[in-house]
């Protein structure tokens, strides 16, 4: 049985994707819909980090950190859309098993990362507010470089890990991936083998670097609630924090639904409204809310584009 198995998934060298079930008179409008998310994506945080790396006023930890975010948005979004906006204009919908691995592995990897460098730009705060005579040392560029640098390695771990354990799996016969990308959970329902361990992996992970990173998050604030005496003071510094706390519920809320709760392997449809919105959507939303709640990024856009006004 084992044999017929392996003579089976070896004839597996391709995936097809089969993506959204929409009807062939909205495939043009499902198009633009998602290239003009995607532009915006690009526009944004590429906007983001120019504005970030060109305004000197902005080279403290947090914006180093927000300029690692938008990089990211970049990079995980990119290795997502490109592909769905092909498959929603071609018949071909096919992906080679080794391009399906690589898109996962690479998306696993910049969307962990993610999880963990919100944790650092929690932690980053909790230092400005909590101990700003020492945040200098706290907070320096070489600890700073240190802590991307460790939130990549552990996006690399997980990603190592769940593509190592999901393309393990024995696939057979069956090639058709009920999503509009290379994920967990619709590469399972595939599988032909008992896919119990891989579910474990997948949730006994996820929930780790949730609740891991979430309790950074959580333990940040409530220190900054705690060091600020009175309810205006809190009010005026929580304002500098909001639009942390809006990407961090948008983000997690969404990753929880998807990675860390079971139901989402059986239900296919769900999984990919929910994939859209954190795979698209919230690299859309991000540089939007980090410039329109935050002065100091509008302020530095307006003395850009006045110079750049004056030069020209």
């Amino acid at each position: 049985m084992k044999d017929e198995l392996r003579r089976n998934s070896s004839q597996v060298t391709e995936f097809i994707l089969l993506g959204f079930r929409t009807p062939p008179h909205l495939q043009t409008l499902l198009f633009l819909v998602f290239l003009v998310v995607y532009m915006v994506i690009l526009v944004g945080n590429v906007s983001m980090i120019a504005v970030i790396k060109m305004d000197s006023r902005l080279q403290t930890p947090m914006y180093f950190f927000l300029r690692n975010l938008s990089c990211l948005d970049v990079c995980y979004s990119t290795v997502i859309a490109p592909k769905t906006l092909a498959n929603i204009l071609t018949s071909d919908k096919k992906i080679s098993y080794n391009s399906c691995a690589t898109q996962f592995f690479f998306f696993a990897l910049f969307v962990t990362t993610e999880g963990f460098l919100l944790a650092v730009m929690a932690f980053d705060r909790f230092s400005a507010i909590c101990s700003p005579l020492l945040y200098p040392v706290h907070m320096s560029q070489k600890v700073c470089v240190r802590l991307v640098l460790g939130s990549y390695v552990c996006g690399c771990i997980n990603s190592m890990i769940q593509t190592g354990f999901t393309f393990s799996l024995s696939f057979c016969q069956e090639n058709r991936l009920d999503h509009f990308f290379c994920d967990v959970p619709a590469l399972i329902k595939i599988a032909c083998v008992d896919t119990f361990v891989n579910q474990i992996v997948l949730f006994v992970l996820s929930a780790l670097i949730i609740v891991t990173t979430t309790s950074v998050i959580l333990v940040s604030y409530v220190y900054i609630l705690s060091t600020i005496p009175s309810s205006q003071g809190r009010s005026k510094t929580f304002s500098t924090c909001t639009s942390h706390i809006t990407v961090v519920s948008l983000f997690y809320g969404t990753v929880f639904f998807m990675y860390a709760q079971p139901g989402a392997i059986s239900s296919p449809e769900k999984s990919k409204i929910i994939a859209v919105f954190y795979t698209l959507v919230i690299p859309m939303l991000n540089p939007l809310i980090y410039s329109l709640r935050n002065r100091e990024v509008k302020n530095a856009l307006k003395r850009i584009l006045l110079k750049k006004m004056l030069f020209h």
